[in-house]
C-alpha cells in the first residue's frame, strides 16, 4: 500500500533531521578566489537596473556577452532540422568528429593552407573553449608555463591553471594618446624583447588569439613571424585561437600555420561554428594542424573531457560549410559586420570619444575619459576593489540604460590601468538594434567634459 502524501512528507523530514551533512572538501581553485566574474557582475547589475527610475518604460540595450540577437542563417537551420530528423545522426558521433564534418572541414581549410589536409589533421570539440582545454591538457604537465596576451579571454587563465600549469603574462600595449583619437588594431603592439624575455626552459605554450577579443587587433604577418619564430627558437606549442577568422575587415587574413613549415609543425589552430554561423548556443569547434602526432594529444584529451561532441549538430556544421563554400557566405557576412560597425560607430564619432578601429571580430573598444560621472555617485561594494571601467560600466546600465563589459577583467591587476577608461561593446545584433544603441548612446552629450 502507497503511503499518503503526507506520510511521505514526514518519512522525509524524519530522514533528513538524523542523517549528518557530508563534509565535502572541495576543489579549492574555485574556493580560493570567491569574487563574482565579469558575466556576473554585469548580469546582475543589468537586471537589477531594468526597472529603476531611469529605465522605466524603455528597453535596455545589451551589447556586453558576445551572443548575437539574430537568428542563423537561413540554411544553417535547415540542416540542423534535417539532421535531427535522421536517427543514426541523434546517435554518438566518433570521438574525433563525424567524417561528413571532418570532411568539410578539411575542403574548407586546405586552401588556406596551402596542401590537402587529411582526416588526421582535424578533430572536433565541443566548442572552441573545450578545443583549447583539450589542446592544453594534451601537452601540460604540472610546472609547465604558458604565455598568455593580455588582454586575453578569461576562460584562457583556468584552463592553464586547473592543469597545475603556470600563466606568464606578456601585455598587447595601447598606444599613449590611446584617449585622445580613434586609434588602430596595429597602433596596439608588443614589446618583442619583453616577449623573447618570457620565454624559460619550462615554456610549453603561448595563447595566440587573432582576430584579438577584446580589442578587435588582426595580427600582421610580420607579427606573427616574429611570435612564431620565438616558438620555433624555443620549441613552444602554439595554440591560435581563430574563432573570429572569417570576421576581418584588412585585406586579408594571416594564419600562423601558414607562415613556414616550422611554425606549421608546432601550431593547434582552433575555430568555431558558433562565430561561423551566428549560433554559439550550438557548442561545436575543432583544432586544425598539420602536425597528425601534436594533434593526436588533444584528441586523446578531448576523448577524456566528453568523449564526442553532439552529433546532430556536428551534422548541421558540415553540411552548412558545404552549403556557405557554394556561395558568398563568408565575404557577405563580413561586408555585414562592416556596416554594423559604422552604424555603431557613428555615435562616437558624433561625441568625440576615442575608439580602436575594429580590424576584427565583433567588439568594439571605446574610451571613456572625457565622461563626467559624479564622484559621489552610490557605487555597490563588490566593484569597489576593481577597475574603474566596473564602476563606468554599473553607471552606463544604470543611467542609459545599455550594457557594455568592463575590459581590466581581461588583465592582472598590475596591468588594469592600460584599460580602466574603456568598455567593450559587441555589435553581433540586428541593424535595428544598433541605430537604438546609437540613439541612446547620443544622451552621454550633457555628461562630456569641455
Amino acid at each position: 500500500m502507497c503511503p499518503k502524501p503526507h506520510s511521505l512528507l514526514n518519512i522525509i523530514r524524519r530522514y533528513s533531521m538524523t542523517v549528518a551533512r557530508p563534509h565535502i572538501t572541495p576543489n579549492k581553485y574555485f574556493t580560493s578566489n570567491t569574487a563574482k566574474d565579469v558575466w556576473s557582475l554585469t548580469n546582475e547589475a543589468a537586471s537589477a537596473a531594468a526597472n529603476n527610475q531611469q529605465n522605466k518604460g524603455r528597453e535596455l540595450i545589451n551589447l556586453g556577452q558576445g551572443f548575437f540577437s539574430y537568428s542563423p542563417p537561413r540554411f544553417a537551420i535547415e540542416e540542423a532540422q534535417k539532421a535531427l530528423e535522421i536517427p543514426l545522426v541523434n546517435q554518438y558521433s566518433p570521438t574525433k568528429g563525424r567524417p561528413s564534418l571532418i570532411n568539410a572541414l578539411t575542403k574548407l581549410y586546405s586552401p588556406f593552407y596551402g596542401v590537402d589536409l587529411k582526416p588526421e589533421n582535424v578533430t572536433v570539440t565541443t566548442g572552441a573553449n573545450e578545443g583549447i582545454l583539450s589542446s592544453l591538457m594534451g601537452i601540460l604537465n604540472a610546472g609547465d608555463e604558458v604565455i598568455v596576451f593580455e588582454p586575453f579571454f578569461d576562460q584562457y587563465i583556468p584552463n592553464i591553471e586547473l592543469l597545475g600549469g603556470k600563466v606568464v603574462y606578456v601585455p598587447i600595449s595601447p598606444p599613449k594618446d590611446v584617449d585622445e583619437r580613434i586609434v588602430q588594431g596595429k597602433d596596439w603592439t608588443i614589446d618583442y624583447e619583453e616577449l623573447a624575455r618570457a620565454f624559460t626552459d619550462k615554456t610549453k605554450a603561448i595563447i595566440l588569439n587573432t582576430p584579438q577579443n577584446p580589442i578587435g587587433k588582426v595580427f600582421t604577418r610580420e607579427e606573427l613571424t616574429k611570435i612564431g619564430n620565438l616558438c620555433v627558437k624555443n620549441n613552444v606549442v602554439i595554440i591560435s585561437d581563430e574563432v573570429y577568422e572569417h570576421l576581418y575587415f584588412t585585406e586579408s587574413f594571416t594564419r600562423i600555420a601558414t607562415i613556414s613549415p616550422e611554425i606549421g609543425r608546432l601550431t593547434l589552430s582552433v575555430g568555431s561554428a558558433g562565430k561561423t554561423f551566428a549560433a554559439t548556443g550550438w557548442r561545436i569547434g575543432w583544432v586544425v594542424s598539420l602536425n597528425p602526432e601534436l594533434l593526436s594529444y588533444v584528441s586523446k584529451a578531448h576523448t577524456r573531457i566528453c568523449f564526442s561532441s553532439p552529433s546532430p549538430i556536428q551534422e548541421a556544421v558540415a553540411n552548412s560549410i558545404n552549403d556557405a563554400l557554394k556561395s558568398d557566405y563568408f565575404e557577405s557576412m563580413r561586408k555585414d559586420y562592416i556596416r554594423k560597425f559604422e552604424i555603431f560607430t557613428s555615435a562616437f564619432k558624433e561625441l568625440g570619444l576615442p575608439y580602436t578601429v575594429p580590424e576584427g571580430t565583433y567588439f568594439i573598444l571605446a574610451d571613456f575619459s572625457k565622461i563626467n560621472i559624479p564622484e559621489d555617485y552610490p557605487w555597490p561594494t563588490e566593484i569597489l576593489n576593481k577597475g574603474k571601467d566596473f564602476r563606468i560600466s554599473h553607471w552606463l546600465i544604470n543611467e542609459l540604460g545599455i550594457v557594455a563589459i568592463p575590459p581590466t577583467e581581461f588583465y592582472i591587476k598590475e596591468h588594469e590601468k592600460s584599460a580602466e577608461n574603456m568598455l567593450r561593446f559587441a555589435v553581433c545584433k540586428d541593424d535595428e538594434y544598433l541605430c537604438k544603441a546609437v540613439e541612446r548612446l547620443k544622451l552621454l552629450k550633457p555628461y562630456i567634459r569641455k
